[in-house]
């Protein structure tokens, strides 16, 4: 009876390691390149929460709002350019309009020290055109040379929703060529502040192939969220751009791409969510001022048309700006922005 119990128990502990060998053999069988120092095109082998959740503390919602006042003109009256040059417009406009436009998109905090916090986003985000023309058509609706409006900025300001001291900050570079813009603002030593800041490595979107596993972090609507995608048309062009599948909504530019090279916990950062193809309509809508107004389908609308651009977004194609291009637009402001006091990268 002992004997049994003996081989029982020998049976038992020869089972379990005959379960770790098969464990191992069936890891290295299906992972049989995860440590070949390339992106992984794998989904990841284990849990990546912990850290997934580390770097989504690093993203920031951002807003950014342009002011501008607007001069309407008279309908018969027929202004060009070069007569606005020439007098004072408020002189000559019919009326003047206050109006705002505003964006959100997403912002990684890159540099958070003695009071001092920086982040990287898309310029298109927080870049608003200074003057905004708009022309009188033709019977044909092609623009005319003459004016019908036109939109000055008299200022503009950029919001990290939840920053402390009405959440402004500064621009500190603003590449539109690029598509990437530095935000930041100093608090100073004595407050104390800091920021959860990225603290992962960078990357290289070169060496980034096809079908290479990605997750993106961001904003879309206003939600944090994160997603994923595999990788198309890596080295699109000469600065490493490419594309992934991965469906995003707006809000999400600015938003961070991560790779992973050699299995968790080896994420990088080689990419910015820049945007999604999309398409502009121009649609008819009735009176929008009577926001409880009924229309019947069946009943020809008789009333007031206003035209209204719609936006059409192409979703599962998304660009990428590779961290190659943030990486060079930062050692190019190195001085300046060690000047300023944000050593980024550094």
């Amino acid at each position: 009876m002992k004997n049994t119990k003996r081989v029982s128990v020998f049976l038992i502990i020869l089972t379990y390691f005959s379960m770790l060998s098969c464990s191992t053999l069936t890891y290295d069988t299906i992972y049989p390149t995860l440590k070949d120092g390339q992106y992984d095109s794998e989904f990841p082998y284990r849990s990546t929460s912990n850290e997934l959740e580390k770097i989504s503390n690093a993203i920031q919602r951002i807003i950014s709002s342009a002011f501008y006042r607007v001069y309407v003109f008279n309908p018969e009256d027929n202004y060009t350019m070069e007569d606005l040059l020439k007098q004072r417009i408020e002189k000559i406009a019919a009326k003047e309009i206050l109006t705002d436009n505003s964006s959100s998109g997403t912002a990684l905090v890159v540099y958070s020290e003695g009071g001092n916090v920086a982040l990287v986003t898309c310029s298109h985000t927080i870049n608003f055109p200074d003057t905004i023309i708009a022309y009188k058509a033709d019977t044909k609706g092609n623009p005319t040379k003459y004016i019908e409006s036109i939109s000055i900025k008299e200022r503009q300001v950029v919001y990290v929703a939840g920053f402390p001291e009405g959440s402004i900050v500064d621009v500190l570079v603003d590449d539109p060529k690029t598509d990437i813009a530095i935000i930041g603002r100093k608090y100073g030593v004595q407050s104390g502040i800091r920021f959860p800041y990225f603290k992962f490595k960078m990357g290289r979107a070169k060496d980034l192939e096809w079908g290479t596993f990605v997750y993106l972090l961001g904003f879309p609507m206003n939600n944090k969220m994160i997603t994923k995608g595999i990788v198309s048309s890596p080295n699109k062009d000469d600065i490493g751009s490419f594309l992934v599948d991965a469906v995003i909504n707006p809000g999400f530019s600015g938003g961070i791409v991560l790779a992973i090279r050699d299995g968790v916990p080896n994420f990088e950062l080689v990419g910015i969510v820049q945007s999604v193809p999309e398409e502009k309509e121009e649609m008819l809508y009735p009176d929008i001022t009577d926001k409880d107004a009924r229309y019947n389908p069946v009943i020809p609308y008789k009333g007031a048309i206003y035209v209204k651009k719609h936006s059409s977004i192409r979703y599962g194609i998304t660009r990428i700006i590779p961290v190659e291009a943030l990486i060079k637009l930062i050692e190019e402001n190195k001085s300046y922005l060690i000047k300023e006091g944000f050593p980024i990268f550094q």
